[in-house]
């Protein structure tokens, strides 16, 4: 894969394959780049030039001790998109790769994109009184604890063992199975509970451009009512649930997200950003 140096000397891969409208892959924590294979693939089939990046401590890039934190992640992104000069382009983020995007957005502006798609990420994760949608069972009373030995199982949402046909199918278009890197890792687990502590809400609020922000029903992270809350009140902003699915949609669901993103891009496209995507 190709690299550049970030401004804060890391080094990053990413993959640039294709030609036409630019769509960029954004993976989420501890996963790699090479995990949005399928999805590549169905972009790619219709004439979309397609970016995927492993952000910094994930896949094949560097993994330093600084930089751990949303905001430099957001940056990250940012230094992506001016190294290639990307323009017009559509950022997907899936997980924590969808507050990537927000992290990016509230430093940059919307300037270099058409459009965004945010994969089952909730803008906020502690619940409250004010947001019953974060992760569940987070809230102030374990806010500096719930996180401290990586992602905690909730015993919610769709059985672990229920994706196993569709994530063979993963590996098997890779050869291998994907590269995760460990969640509980002490150089990534300052960034997971910076992630957890952000309230990107305002970000998505006033985001002017289409947005398509999709839940899975059965996700075993946060409640799929999230997406709707979240785009309540923006002006472009459509929610949709994938059914039959855990947190891991374009894995889980890899043929109806594709679907549903490629109608949204196509909507988009054709200036329809604000329509709702077909159930």
């Amino acid at each position: 894969m190709p690299s550049f140096r970030t401004t804060d000397d890391v080094r990053l891969s990413y993959s640039d394959e294709g030609h036409g409208r630019p769509v960029v892959l954004v993976h989420g924590y501890t996963a790699p780049a090479s995990a949005w294979a399928l999805t590549v693939d169905a972009l790619l089939a219709v004439g979309h030039r397609v970016v995927t990046f492993d952000r910094r401590a994930h896949g094949d890039s560097e993994t330093p001790a600084h930089g751990q934190r949303m905001a430099r992640h957001g940056r990250d992104l940012g230094e992506l998109l001016e190294h290639l000069d990307l323009h017009d382009a559509v950022v997907v983020g899936a997980s924590m790769g969808g507050n990537t995007l927000w992290a990016y957005v509230d430093q940059f502006g919307p300037a270099r994109l058409a459009a965004a798609v945010v994969v089952d990420q909730t803008p906020r994760m502690l619940n409250d009184v004010t947001w019953p949608h974060g992760f569940y069972g987070y809230d102030a009373t374990n806010a500096a604890t719930l996180f401290a030995d990586g992602v905690p199982q909730t015993g919610r949402g769709r059985p672990a063992e229920q994706g196993g046909e569709a994530l063979a199918r993963l590996t098997e278009r890779l050869g291998g199975t994907p590269a995760f890197r460990d969640g509980a890792a002490p150089e990534t687990l300052p960034l997971l509970l910076d992630h957890a502590l952000q309230d990107w809400r305002d970000v998505v609020r006033r985001f002017p451009l289409p947005l398509l922000m999709l839940a899975a029903r059965d996700s075993q992270v946060w409640p799929c009512e999230h997406a709707e809350a979240a785009v309540a009140d923006t002006v472009h902003g459509q929610a949709v649930i994938i059914e039959d699915c855990g947190h891991a949609i374009s894995i889980d669901q890899p043929d109806r997200f594709n679907e549903v993103l490629l109608r949204f891009l196509a909507e988009t496209a054709a200036g329809v950003g604000t329509e709702e995507v077909t159930r």
